[in-house]
């Protein structure tokens, strides 16, 4: 399948109908439905436009607002394609792969909070109270998720938030529902939560507006659609939040020598921890081990910097801006492979072959796009870990830099940063490579929050009491030596 564009979705405009004439009759689009036109000439309509509905919505719709159900699920329906939007009016309209549902309502309130461009998306509380109107049919046509599935994603959020989260979004329920209209749906939200927090959990849960340019960089489309599979898993869950305990200088230091020490070891960069101790506390490198040195060092240099390991991406551009700085910093001493500069050949592993070279900075782009509607830090730090992964956009350095940028999503929140200990290996890599050729989402989940659940208890302000608790988790054995002990603390 040849490259597609980065604007692949553009919407028809008075300002631009010269400029997209042109390019219409030059045969660089073509139209897929009234005012949208694409640069994409091989697909159907109906994929292209599934793929970009998000962007299409903030072109057609930018004041608009995910509600009701599509404000939880946070995506159209899986089968049919149903999205729904509060708005100034009501209307339907249906679009090759997608069916717009606007419906006339109250304006965003100020903690309704931005999803994609302009549009927005309706709060937890709001969406709660929404979900609970009247409706009728069934079906993915109706807007509103049936009572079980709303039980059953309130369950899932007391699991991860317990009884304080939950009340805080019935407080603030009651007091948005007067503003809303939504007296009658409050009561019944109310009695909801009630019965939820009286009778236990359910045992089964399951439960770029195209304005400068109108073409733009080409990107890999399998990759954008695993990407798309995994952000469909990650918008399911209710993720728990681990604090980070290591809140003096010292103890997040010597968490970050372990961070480094165990994303170096995984990569093949293997040194005793008295080896590395040398080097981090020299600051030198050892004989005749120079680069492998300044690997430690440079991984070192940026997750125990706390300023800069809660330095999140603002936009795209931004995005590829701090991971050439980051990438230069860690492989500062290899200069054989670029440090700082995305890849100019292809690189694989295995069977394995990554993005093109020519499509790197186009796919990260357009993969950023779903890392910026994710919510929950562990959600998009489990989002960019494996979509820097991925996507390799480095000759090396990818597992390190993506597991660096994965952290800074937890450490700008002040949550607890996850460590890769050598015994967990295999089941990282697996997962991992699972979800590449499976997509299989679930396993790759799983096993990052049993990490993080391991790492949110190793904290202390003695480096080698922290080392001795490691060894007693098994960190430090083989793959095939022994298992990952949670030793709670």
């Amino acid at each position: 399948m040849a490259p597609i564009r980065l604007q692949e979705i553009i919407v028809g405009a008075r300002e631009r109908s010269k400029e997209i004439g042109k390019l219409e009759k030059g045969g660089l689009l073509r139209k897929i439905a009234p005012r949208i036109y694409t640069s994409n000439l091989e697909e159907a309509p109906g994929v292209i436009i599934r793929r970009n509905w998000y962007r299409l919505l903030a072109d057609l719709y930018p004041e608009a607002m995910l509600s009701h159900r599509s404000a939880l699920e946070r995506m159209p329906t899986p089968e049919e394609g149903h999205i729904f939007l509060t708005y100034t009016y009501t209307e339907n309209i249906e679009l090759p792969g997608l069916t717009i549902h606007l419906l006339k309502g109250n304006i965003p309130l100020e903690d309704d909070r931005p999803f994609f461009g302009s549009l927005r998306a309706s709060s937890l509380a709001r969406a709660y109270l929404e979900n609970l109107q009247p409706s009728r049919g069934a079906g993915e046509g109706v807007k509103t998720l049936s009572r079980e599935t709303l039980k059953e994603k309130i369950e899932s959020y007391l699991r991860s938030k317990g009884d304080k989260g939950l009340n805080e979004v019935r407080d603030r329920a009651k007091i948005i529902a007067p503003m809303l209209g939504m007296d009658k749906e409050y009561k019944l939200l109310n009695q909801l939560i009630t019965d939820i927090m009286g009778t236990g959990f359910s045992k089964n849960l399951v439960s770029p507006v195209a304005k400068a340019r109108v073409l733009g960089e080409p990107f890999d489309p399998d990759r954008i659609s695993l990407f798309e599979s995994l952000y469909g898993e990650l918008v399911k869950i209710d993720f728990p939040d681990y604090p980070d305990r290591n809140e003096k200088v010292k103890s997040y230091q010597n968490f970050a020598f372990f961070e480094g020490y165990f994303s170096n070891y995984i990569e093949g960069t293997e040194f005793t921890v008295d080896e590395a101790k040398q080097i981090i506390t020299t600051a030198t490198p050892l004989p005749g081990r120079d680069e492998d040195s300044h690997d430690v060092l440079g991984t070192y240099q940026i997750v125990s910097n706390r300023k800069e390991m809660s330095v999140l991406p603002e936009n795209a551009d931004h995005f590829l801006e701090l991971l050439r700085e980051r990438h230069g910093i860690l492989l500062a001493a290899r200069i054989t492979k670029s440090p700082g500069a995305f890849k100019d050949r292809n690189n694989r592993a295995g069977l394995t072959e990554f993005v093109d070279w020519q499509l790197v900075s186009g796919t990260l782009k357009k993969g950023y796009e779903l890392y910026s509607m994710l919510q929950h830090p562990f959600a998009r730090a489990a989002y960019m870990m494996f979509f820097v992964s991925e996507v390799h956009p480095f000759i090396d350095g990818n597992g390190r830099i993506a597991r660096v940028m994965m952290n800074a999503e937890l450490g700008a929140y002040s949550l607890s940063k996850i460590i890769i200990p050598t015994v967990y290996r295999e089941d990282y890599m697996g997962t991992l490579k699972k979800l590449t050729k499976q997509r299989d989402g679930n396993a790759y989940i799983r096993m990052l929050l049993k990490a993080w659940d391991f790492s949110r208890n190793v904290y202390d302000d003695n480096l080698d009491s922290m080392e001795q608790y490691l060894i007693a988790c098994n960190a430090f054995l083989g793959p095939k030596d022994g298992y990952l002990k949670i030793i709670p603390r």
